[in-house]
């Protein structure tokens, strides 16, 4: 458990998200993509834990914090993803809030 969570850890620090944030100039489509990617490698692989991989919802809510926890925690936060809900407003408010 203690492994997991320092990879975790390791995982969030060394995350691409964090380096093109720290660049000053906004993440472009194809550096989300590429971020999305290896988020849910992540998650598939165990690394966000197995309440990530219970469900596709989970798992989507998981990627989306692994991908902007800022982002998700403003726009998802209080209200995360249910079972076979499709928000396509805070889709594109979580989009935006990542080119920001």
């Amino acid at each position: 458990a203690a492994c997991s969570f320092l990879l975790l850890l390791l995982a969030l620090l060394i995350s691409p998200t964090a380096a093109a944030k720290s660049s000053g100039r906004p993440i472009t489509d194809k550096e989300i993509r590429e971020n999305k990617a290896a988020c849910y490698t992540d998650v598939e692989n165990g690394l966000w834990g197995f309440a990530c991989r219970s469900s596709t919802t989970e798992k989507e809510n998981c990627v989306l914090r692994c991908l902007s926890p800022e982002c998700y925690n403003l726009i998802y936060g209080g209200d995360p993803l249910e079972e076979g809900e499709l928000d396509y407003v805070r889709s594109h408010e979580y989009k935006y809030c990542m080119h920001k």
